[in-house]
């Protein structure tokens, strides 16, 4: 601290708690979307102050515990109250205990991730990161606006999917990230390609994008997860046969 502190990577991370508190403040008010839509944005934000953070050479120790602290704001307490007070509080004692179940495993995932990372470990993540558990639940809340002017009533489908997003936060599954992506090396022209396909089918609907995307990533992550899980369980059979 006697040395300073990178100003331009912390204060984007400040961002990102900035708009997790505000998405605590519209659930407070009733204002479901915003609050999703808010999380949403601290997610942008989270992404960024890690790449201005490693393309700078601007990371340090300090920053990293600011980040985790900015993101149980933002990814862990901010989804958290927004579920509750959006539906599952008709669950009763239920609703506010799968809750705070995600909010512990958020923090949990976070302190493993801090005491885990390493130089020259593997890029992609064990356990599902926080930011994309918290959009995942966010874009439920959006996706759910299109169609409906009214908070669902004791919704099984919201308690079970904050359950297993919960649950896969503290896991030991692969999950992928976009610090896998080495942007300064060359890439074919299908990936350019792919990402304006990509941003051509958010702005013509946010909304509906935001949903399919976080559910691919869901999903495709867990399939990806059980077949490695058999490809190592034939890969054991056989080298056991081979004894």
């Amino acid at each position: 601290m006697k040395k300073g502190i990178y100003i331009l990577p912390n204060m984007l991370t400040l961002v990102g708690m900035f708009f997790g508190f505000l998405s605590i403040i519209a659930t407070m008010r009733g204002n479901y979307v915003h609050a999703a839509w808010a999380i949403v944005i601290a997610n942008i934000f989270d992404g960024l102050d890690g790449f201005v953070a490693r393309a700078t050479g601007a990371s340090s120790r300090f920053g990293v515990e600011l980040d985790s602290l900015a993101d149980l704001i933002a990814f862990g307490a901010a989804p958290s109250i927004l579920v509750y007070r959006w539906t599952l509080q008709d669950f009763g004692r239920l609703g506010w205990a799968f809750s705070f179940f995600f909010l512990a495993c958020g923090a949990l995932r976070l302190a493993r991730f801090n005491v885990q990372t390493a130089p020259g470990q593997s890029k992609a993540f064990t356990g599902m990161p926080i930011p994309a558990a918290a959009t995942i639940m966010a874009s439920v809340v959006i996706f759910h606006y299109q169609f409906h002017d009214y908070p669902p009533e004791k919704s099984l489908l919201v308690l079970i999917l904050t359950a297993i997003c919960s649950y896969l936060m503290v896991s030991t599954l692969r999950f992928h990230g976009l610090k896998e992506l080495n942007l300064r090396s060359r890439k074919p022209l299908w990936f350019l390609l792919g990402f304006i396909l990509i941003m051509l089918v958010i702005v013509i609907h946010p909304p509906v994008a935001l949903f399919v995307f976080a559910m691919a990533y869901l999903f495709v992550g867990i399939i990806e997860n059980i077949f490695l899980m058999f490809r190592k369980k034939r890969k054991a059979d056989e080298d056991n046969k081979g004894l």
